[in-house]
């Protein structure tokens, strides 16, 4: 359904090439994409943040006066919320913010979030990397000669390490390996840029009348 450019390894621009139907299939469900990147920025969140309230504050136990007869408000400590140096009546405390999202979900967004880049155009499938060492200056001539606005995620056939070294220390650059990158990292990218072996690793997409039903039909027969 969708075509990439298709880009040598050297950078220069070859003839096109179909994306594979079993990701690419042009759904796009934003309902599951915004829940696992809403997910997953809430699971790279610490919580540890602390404040004191009026009982972790020291000091504080006894009365500043006596209850009655001195015209003033009440007061039951020097700690309380409303006191200088008192605690906060409502303090952020530690909490866990993890979310856990359902894999069929997970997959769900998987597929949306690379479906919505490639209708924008901004898919690109490249030939491979020959980086024999880590060099930031090849890879920084490569992006040059490739024309990849934006933030740009490479995903490779498996881990390369030259690769992620090479890109480590680059501001709007991300590898990965393919299948290891998260919704999150899709959209985040205004260029994805995807090694050929790794779509070639994929499965041919099942046609109609062999996908699986949930549930089987019921045929009745009419007298």
């Amino acid at each position: 359904m969708y075509e990439a450019r298709y880009i040598n390894r050297d950078g220069s621009a070859g003839t096109p090439v179909p994306l594979p139907d079993i990701l690419f299939d042009g759904v796009i469900h934003e309902n599951a994409l915004h829940q696992a990147v809403t997910a997953y920025l809430a699971n790279q969140r610490q919580g540890t943040v602390r404040r004191k309230n009026r009982t972790a504050v020291a000091g504080g136990s006894r009365k500043p006066w006596r209850q009655k007869g001195t015209g003033r408000a009440r007061q039951g400590t020097i700690r309380a919320a409303q006191w200088r140096g008192g605690g906060l009546a409502f303090p952020p405390l530690p909490r866990s913010w993890t979310q856990r999202v359902p894999r069929r979900i997970r997959a769900l967004a998987r597929k949306s979030a690379f479906n919505s880049r490639a209708a924008e155009g901004r898919i690109a499938v490249i030939e491979g990397f020959d980086f024999d060492a880590p060099k930031t200056r090849r890879l920084t001539r490569l992006l040059d000669r490739i024309d990849a606005p934006g933030k740009v995620l490479f995903l490779t056939h498996g881990a390369n390490r030259n690769l992620f070294l090479s890109g480590r220390n680059l501001a709007g650059v991300r590898v990965l390996p393919f299948g290891q990158e998260s919704s999150f990292d899709v959209v985040w990218s205004g260029t994805v840029i995807i090694e050929e072996a790794a779509l070639a690793g994929l499965p041919p997409a099942p046609a109609a009348e062999d996908r699986p039903r949930r549930r089987p039909i019921q045929v009745t027969e009419v007298a």
